[in-house]
């Protein structure tokens, strides 16, 4: 299974210099989809990593990193705003990792765990309707379309799945 070409990690501080390089190297890359992170997020990066670590640590989000067979760090899975059981899901996958189904492994992942270790209950997801990759990444994942969106002035589509622990 593809799951063994990747593996997840919780965030944690010593992940700092991989997450910036991984950042930079894919920061035009990512523009092309979603919002750039503007100068700010690069400048202030350590400062904004410790304030994601205490979200982690107070239980509002669960933040990770995707590591390829090679122990390098090739995307970001996090679940965001944790409320009553629900959360909101996002990912990127690095340039060099994309349209390999690192994506789609991923999020399995996270949904498995959002389920047996966060006890989360529903996750949303919010894509622009150009990103036909995350559109289908979140499909093959069991995600289905509840509403349209506005994503900085871009038509988007927002998703939910229902997450069902297996019982034993």
């Amino acid at each position: 299974m593809l799951l063994g070409m990747l593996t997840l990690e919780r965030l944690r501080a010593d992940h700092a210099p991989a997450l910036l390089a991984f950042e930079r190297e894919n920061r035009e890359y990512f523009a092309r989809s979603i919002s750039d992170r503007g100068d700010a997020y690069f400048a202030e990066f350590a400062s904004l990593l410790r304030a994601r670590l205490a979200e982690q640590d107070d239980g509002v989000c669960h933040f990770h990193v995707v590591m390829d067979d090679r122990g390098e760090l090739v995307g970001r899975v996090n679940l965001v705003d944790v409320e009553e059981g629900d959360a909101e899901l996002g990912y990127r996958i690095g340039e060099r990792a994309a349209g390999r189904g690192m994506a789609t492994a991923a999020v399995q992942e996270v949904c498995r765990l959002a389920a047996t270790e966060y006890r989360l209950s529903t996750l949303t997801a919010v894509t622009t309707l150009d990103n036909v990759a995350s559109m289908t990444v979140l499909e093959r994942n069991g995600f289905t379309v509840v509403t349209d969106t506005s994503i900085n002035g871009r038509p988007g589509v927002r998703y939910r799945r229902r997450l069902v622990v297996a019982p034993g």
